[in-house]
């Protein structure tokens, strides 16, 4: 079969709901996406939903069987595949049949799509080429892929009767083992950073090594920063056999959800760094791949498998999509935020999609809710955030926490507790009292433990809602993480019309002064600059300030590559006077605050 990509974009993990089903909604399309498989009990319950729909068979797994967590997702994931294959094969019978499909289907494809212009052919010869389409569909079209998504470091571990459990039972682990064994041929997609034990437990399953012909059945997708953590990462990897097919780049600021900040690390200069150095990276792993394997006693490939670049975080016009693809030479480019807005793709409920199609440049922030204690970008006024709100006002902070898959942390010797919960922040509320701080520094400590908001439930309950299934215990509404970029679309569109934005047909952002992508995270890591050299005045050290002038130093390397970047590309005199006097007062805001 032929596996080359229909499309040049993929619509990345969102949250724990918001994508736990677009594979059903849109794989028959040929678009890939990335489903979290953290939630077992929503996948759990996912599974039942669709099961039901589809009228295949179910049989619930609950807590008491061994190994549930696993066994949870890897039956969803098999359903997924028998949902999504039966769709397909029911689309290749309609696009045979209807021409108004065809034209469809034409529309949502690439200009340059080999496959658009002989359905378009086909469509000239009518009805009476119906067997030869369908030969031409089989031989030729394929679903999108149902990825999966493991944030590596959110590796709980379980218990049984008060013991612990082997480090195999561990959140991460299982769900990994989940996937593993499903009969999914796709991609594992971690993030986050590198788990070694995680990663090390790749080894256990002989479907991340080559088949008899050389072929992966399932593939590793690292989710990265910057070129070095790809090289290292890779190289740890390739040291047990493991190939790394795709590197994932993701801004650090410029995305949705958590935001890993690097030391100025721009998109820009990270991408030439991946275009200048892909062909050595893939090379000196291929060829520590096939030492192992064949010390393990397992099949070479007879050639170099494909290492796919990708790239995500920001990116919101066709000119900016194609420019990746074609001056970076990225294989595909991920669009997360905007498709929060489209139904079609996405599960979020009616009231939420309506806030982010409201949402401006003000209502979107970089916040503390995150229990992982990392900085988490979200949107103001979600329902999550009323009735966090509420209860602190009636001092009852924090959450009932039922299902503790952030509950990392240790108070008082016991262990699995979570920050955005009720026992943690009322414990830690006790001891700020004892303090006998100033009213301001109270209230400033008092905000950052309270501002910790209970994700688990938040960022799930969408699908519920969406799908009108019964939202369990303690209301929580929903948390909801998009990048800055949504600022920008303001409206619902259909996919059609989110395809058609992408690939230049269309245009659905009404802002006419959108900064470009770039510029906007060069934005985004000025004031995280800014914080950074406050902190360091603060409380001084020698290590502090070898921080903020590695900060410094990286950004004002990516505002010279800029500069040159922009001076070559095709723009307008205006667009270029623009984005000229941004780089030149980014690095003015540089030397201001360095001298401050």
């Amino acid at each position: 079969m032929n596996t080359q990509a229909l499309h040049t974009f993929h619509i990345p993990v969102m949250g724990l709901a918001f994508t736990i089903d677009t594979p059903i909604r849109v794989a028959q399309y040929g678009i890939d996406s990335v489903v979290s498989i953290v939630d077992d009990e929503l996948i759990e319950r996912m599974n039942a939903f669709y099961s039901r729909k589809f009228h295949f068979p179910y049989q619930e797994t609950t807590k008491k069987a061994l190994d549930y967590r696993a066994k949870r997702i890897t039956n969803y994931l098999n359903l997924m595949e028998d949902i999504v294959q039966q769709k397909f094969r029911m689309f290749k019978q309609e696009l045979a049949e209807s021409t108004s499909v065809q034209e469809y289907f034409c529309s949502i494809l690439p200009e340059s799509s080999g496959i658009r212009k002989k359905i378009q052919e086909f469509a000239e010869g009518g009805i009476a080429l119906r067997d030869t389409v369908l030969d031409y569909l089989d031989k030729t079209l394929h679903p999108g892929a149902i990825d999966v998504n493991i944030m590596t470091k959110v590796d709980k571990e379980n218990f049984k009767d008060g013991e612990p459990l082997p480090v195999s039972y561990n959140d991460a682990h299982a769900a990994l083992r989940g996937f593993a064994r499903s009969r999914l041929s796709s991609a594992l997609v971690l993030s986050a950073g590198m788990n070694p034990r995680l990663y090390s437990y790749l080894e256990d399953f002989e479907d991340f090594f080559p088949d008899a012909d050389g072929q992966l059945k399932k593939k590793i997708v690292l989710k990265v920063s910057d070129f070095r953590s790809a090289q290292i990462q890779s190289r740890f990897l390739a040291q047990k056999g493991l190939w790394v097919s795709e590197f994932r780049i993701e801004s650090g600021l410029n995305c949705g959800g958590h935001a890993f900040a690097s030391d100025g690390y721009l998109l820009g200069p990270i991408l030439e760094e991946f275009r200048e150095k892909k062909s050595l990276l893939a090379s000196t792993a291929f060829e520590a791949v096939c030492k192992v394997l064949e010390n393990k006693g397992k099949t070479i490939p007879e050639s170099q498998p494909k290492l796919r670049i990708t790239v995500q975080g920001g990116v919101g016009t066709a000119a900016e999509h194609r420019f990746l693809l074609e001056h970076y030479g990225v294989d595909s480019v991920g669009w997360g935020s905007p498709f929060l807005l489209v139904e079609e793709a996405t599960a979020v409920d009616k009231e939420t999609r309506e806030l982010l199609a409201g949402a401006k440049e003000k209502d979107l922030y970089l916040s503390d809710i995150s229990p992982l204690g990392v900085s988490f970008n979200t949107v103001r006024n979600t329902t999550n955030q009323q009735l966090r709100d509420t209860r602190i006002a009636k001092n009852r902070p924090g959450s009932s926490c039922p299902k503790k898959y952030l509950a990392l942390h240790t108070l008082d010797g016991e262990k699995q507790v979570c920050t955005a919960s009720r026992k943690y922040q009322e414990a830690q509320l006790r001891a700020l009292h004892e303090e006998k701080l100033s009213p301001t520094d109270y209230k400033l400590k008092k905000q950052h433990i309270t501002d910790k908001s209970c994700l688990c439930v938040g960022l799930a309950n969408a699908a519920y809602m969406e799908h009108d299934l019964p939202v369990k215990g303690e209301a929580q509404g929903v948390a909801i993480c998009p990048g800055p970029n949504i600022a920008y679309f303001d409206r619902q569109m259909t996919l059609g019309e989110m395809i058609g934005h992408i690939y230049g047909r269309e245009e659905v952002v009404s802002v006419s002064d959108r900064p470009n992508m770039f510029i906007k995270e060069l934005e985004l890591y000025l004031d995280a600059y800014k914080k950074v050299a406050e902190e360091a005045r603060e409380h001084p050290s020698v290590q502090t300030d070898k921080k903020v002038k590695r900060f410094r130093d990286n950004l004002l390397q990516g505002i010279t590559y800029y500069q040159k970047l922009f001076a070559e590309m095709p723009l307008s005199t205006t667009e270029k006077d623009i984005i000229n006097e941004t780089l030149a007062k980014a690095g003015e805001r540089l030397v201001v605050e360095v001298s401050g």
